[in-house]
């Protein structure tokens, strides 16, 4: 056990409260490790379980009271960092509308459902009172699973330690080393394709002149989760279609004709979903792309026309030419 001898208190206590607050810290490991320090006699098992109480309890109290304060903005900052933004929203919110505030109890052992509870509780208005109550159960429930797998297999981990100790740093290198390299190299992309869009943008009476004038411009809309429960009902630029973010990205191509431009908008204005569909549809060889300055929302405040029903998109995609290769979420 001497790898995690100079294991604290006070170290459990930070790595859970990081972990909650969204850093990537994995205090699981923490809790493991403190666990089998108990198991020696080097840790006391009941402070260590406070301690994981406490420092969940700080991350989500945190987490709900900037949902309370800034309601489901605050669950779309998190769902920015997803995979598949509109589907995180999604999910949570019929999760916690099936299962209400007992979904805490369990949630986090669910991947993807950890983080965005909190704050969707306090956008939804629930009682202070019972989601410390709740989350207290949850936390006490995650915090004991962990440190008793730390208990129960602590000869086990002796010799994992050991070999961790012998082969760590090789091990370190082959996989963190790609890891870092593969994570900067996505930074990169979409930090080079966020500066080229600030270069390639329309703006809302420009955008509205094309139009008129029937100039080969597909407007499309990105499906966020931004406006609506289900994005349903939303209003849109006249002539726009949808297309969810999470298909442009995983689509094997898109053929554009060379005379079409590629007009992406969001419903708040943020150039991230927008930035992540782009650098999908470059990766498939369209280049052609701009995005709304301001997003809808500058559309309708500049006094533009918008409409209640969004085009299909196999109708769209027939009039300018472009092959779609699966039919888009509309």
């Amino acid at each position: 056990m001497t790898a995690f001898l100079q294991l604290t208190y006070c170290g459990v206590f930070l790595a859970v409260l990081a972990q909650q607050v969204g850093l990537p810290i994995p205090s699981v490991v923490f809790l493991i490790a403190a666990g089998a320090l108990s198991a020696h006699g080097e840790m006391n098992p009941a402070i260590l379980v406070f301690l994981g109480i406490l420092g969940c309890l700080a991350g989500d109290g945190l987490w709900f009271w900037i949902g309370r304060k800034w309601g489901s903005r605050a669950l779309r900052l998190l769902c920015q960092f997803t995979a598949d933004p509109r589907n995180c929203s999604k999910n949570a919110r019929e999760t916690f509308h099936r299962h209400g505030l007992p979904i805490l109890c369990v949630a986090k052992f669910l991947p993807g459902l950890d983080a965005v509870i909190p704050p969707f509780c306090g956008a939804e208005g629930e009682p202070v009172t019972a989601f410390l109550a709740l989350d207290t159960v949850g936390s006490f429930l995650w915090s004991s699973v962990y440190l008793g797998l730390g208990y129960i297999f602590s000869n086990e981990l002796d010799a994992v330690i050991r070999w961790i100790q012998h082969f760590g740093t090789a091990l370190g290198f082959g996989i963190g080393i790609p890891i870092a390299l593969y994570a900067g190299w996505r930074g990169l992309t979409l930090a080079r394709m966020i500066r080229q869009l600030r270069l390639r943008r329309i703006s809302p009476p420009m955008l509205a002149r094309k139009l008129k004038s029937n100039s080969k411009v597909a407007v499309i809309d990105l499906l966020t989760f931004e406006e609506g429960a289900d994005g349903e009902s939303l209003e849109a630029i006249p002539g726009a279609f949808s297309v969810d973010p999470s298909v442009l990205r995983k689509a094997p191509y898109i053929t554009v004709p060379d005379d079409v431009k590629i007009i992406l908008y969001c419903s708040s204005g943020s150039n991230m979903v927008s930035a992540r569909a782009a650098v999908g549809l470059k990766r498939i060889g369209v280049d052609k792309v701009w995005v709304l300055e301001g997003g809808l929302k500058a559309w309708r405040e500049q006094g533009f026309p918008v409409s209640q029903k969004l085009e299909v998109p196999e109708v769209v995609a027939g009039r300018f030419g472009v092959k779609l290769p699966v039919p888009s979420v509309a």
